[in-house]
């Protein structure tokens, strides 16, 4: 890669999120498409609606060995990601991988090993990592002082084709264990402490979804710093759309807050952006009385969906072209992900879980 010449990738995946990754390769003068791979017919719908006509191929394993990638995005369901990122590795590709990196915690160290070994490139899609909103509420968060309480939820009113995915996701992982490893990860960033125990309830509203599973739940989480935690997941037609978006850190010295002007819980957009920031400063005198006035602060730019999956690739074509160390970006998302499968036994053992 060090001859200029673009990186080939092949997009494996041709959902929501694997359409956006093949759009920001084509927008990125680094990337070259070989290949568009689903089991369905959504790669072929990803390539009417790019600007080329790539390759397009329903076998994932012919597609490696007939495309010859240098690197491979993987956007599937999670209990394929272990297997598909393991097999890409070993024919020699980088890999983006959409997040949790695995269905086990084995699994995750199983892929960080392996790329450690064959010395190469994986970089898993924590989008919120690349969101400058979410970078300053991360450093806003962190000057309230220990310990901190962190309060965040994503809940989704699903219908249509968008209940067709959260049924298909709910066949190996639950929602807090899907969407909270974003979060998790999160708040490991602000607390920068050990997570030391976690507690989860669940509730299944629906016979859609396999027995063992549940659509709701709400975890809590302790830091060793005396920090604390709440994040809570729902997805199904029946969610509520009242308080969906929660993003809420208060400590000794204050609060800090997202929030966004009217958004749907169902509009992709809305389950990162963030058009307002408020600050809350708790210092008063002897009379009890604020002694700095909150602040507000809004994001006429805040990034989109499509921003935010842009900024994820060309942060991982820097990662093969500059060899950028991911030892401690691939460690956090092991780390997040055991927490979260913490939670979902948590759930179900109706217990809490040291960890």
């Amino acid at each position: 890669m060090t001859d200029n010449k673009p990186i080939k990738i092949l997009v494996v995946g041709c959902g929501n999120m694997g359409a956006s990754h093949a759009k920001a390769y084509e927008k990125h003068p680094g990337f070259e498409i070989c290949g568009l791979v689903s089991r369905g017919s959504s790669n072929q719908t990803l390539n009417d609606a790019l600007h080329v006509s790539y390759p397009l191929y329903n076998d994932y394993e012919k597609a490696l060995s007939a495309s010859k990638p240098d690197a491979v995005c993987i956007s599937t369901y999670p209990e394929t990601h272990e297997p598909y990122t393991l097999m890409a590795l070993e024919h020699g590709c980088h890999v983006f991988l959409e997040k949790p990196i695995a269905t086990t915690v084995e699994g995750g160290r199983r892929i960080s090993e392996k790329a450690h070994v064959l010395d190469k490139k994986v970089v898993v899609g924590y989008i919120l990592r690349h969101h400058l909103v979410w970078k300053r509420f991360i450093e806003e968060a962190q000057k309230m002082g220990k310990p901190l309480v962190m309060r965040m939820n994503l809940n989704q009113q699903s219908q249509g084709y968008m209940w067709d995915v959260h049924r298909s996701l709910m066949a190996s992982l639950s929602p807090i264990v899907d969407c909270g490893v974003h979060y998790l990860d999160v708040m490991c960033q602000m607390t920068k402490a050990k997570p030391v125990s976690v507690s989860a309830i669940g509730a299944r509203l629906t016979d859609d979804i396999p027995t063992d599973n549940y659509n709701y739940g709400q975890l809590q989480i302790r830091f060793d710093d005396g920090s604390v935690g709440w994040y809570e997941a729902g997805w199904g037609p029946m969610v509520s759309e009242t308080a969906f978006f929660v993003k809420d850190v208060f400590g000794p010295k204050g609060s800090v807050s997202l929030t966004q002007d009217q958004q749907r819980s169902d509009c992709v957009d809305g389950h990162s952006k963030a058009d307002l920031m408020h600050i809350h400063h708790a210092a008063i005198d002897e009379n009890n009385t604020f002694l700095k006035e909150d602040e507000y602060i809004r994001f006429d730019q805040s990034p989109d969906h499509q921003d935010l999956c842009d900024n994820e690739q060309a942060y991982f074509y820097d990662a093969i072209t500059q060899n950028i160390d991911l030892s401690s970006h691939l460690n956090d998302a092991v780390t997040s992900l055991q927490i979260a499968l913490a939670c979902d036994q948590s759930v179900k053992e109706q217990q809490t879980i040291l960890l």
